[in-house]
């Protein structure tokens, strides 16, 4: 069976500490600048602007690269998911879900890493166009919390809460094919719905040391 594999794969690549890699071309362990986060706000804190982006798009693409090639595999791009098949359905988030666990507990960094929020909207905005439409609907929410605050964790905690919010819109708004019967709608419905807010709960909890800091008006902001 493929799907273990494709799983395993995601990990794997989830797991390469881009933002590692990126500080040590400059003779920097990011570990120890900054807030000491290996995702791409600390990189841009500490070595810039333009070292940020490149992380944040290799991040991003380390989380959809995976989604994609298993999506093309078993012929799943482009399909809602009240058309794709529950099992198929709870493998194809396995592997986005895989390469989220590998760049929050990177088995190069001795399962530790950063926070996810780059990797998981590249794993689920690849999954078009259920969880890419709540993807976005995230990464709009992330852009006009940022503007105001220039708060990134605050903008990310947002974020996460909208991801399931809008994934559970979408399903029960969507239109049931008639082909489909009764019996098997909410068990092509709940993978997404799970999975969707469990990944927003694990970016919620690795923002907890950030929630803390807003709270006590400590947290950093963009430009400082």
């Amino acid at each position: 069976m493929m799907w273990p594999l494709f799983v395993a794969g995601a990990y794997m690549i989830g797991s390469i500490p881009f933002g590692v890699l990126l500080a040590r071309t400059r003779g920097i362990d990011i570990r120890k600048h900054g807030s000491g986060n290996v995702g791409a706000t600390n990189v841009g804190r500490v070595l810039g602007r333009r070292l940020g982006l490149a992380c944040f798009v290799l991040d991003v693409s380390k989380g959809a690269i995976p989604v994609l090639v298993a999506g093309w595999y078993f012929q799943l791009l482009g399909r809602d998911t009240m058309a794709t098949p529950a099992a198929d359905s709870w493998w194809w988030l396995g592997v986005a879900f895989a390469a989220l666990a590998g760049h929050m507990a990177s088995v190069f960094l001795g399962f530790r890493g950063g926070k996810g929020v780059a990797t998981a909207f590249g794993g689920l905005v690849a999954m078009w166009p259920t969880l890419g439409l709540a993807a976005l609907a995230a990464f709009a929410a992330w852009i006009m919390v940022v503007l105001p605050t220039r708060m990134v964790s605050l903008a990310s905690m947002v974020a996460a809460i909208v991801l399931p919010a809008v994934a559970v819109w979408i399903l029960l708004s969507a239109d049931v094919p008639e082909s489909i019967p009764p019996s098997e709608v909410w068990p092509r419905r709940l993978p997404a719905i799970i999975v969707s807010s469990l990944i927003g709960a694990m970016i919620l909890w690795r923002h907890r040391s950030n929630l803390a800091r807003i709270i006590s008006r400590t947290e950093s902001r963009i430009g400082q």
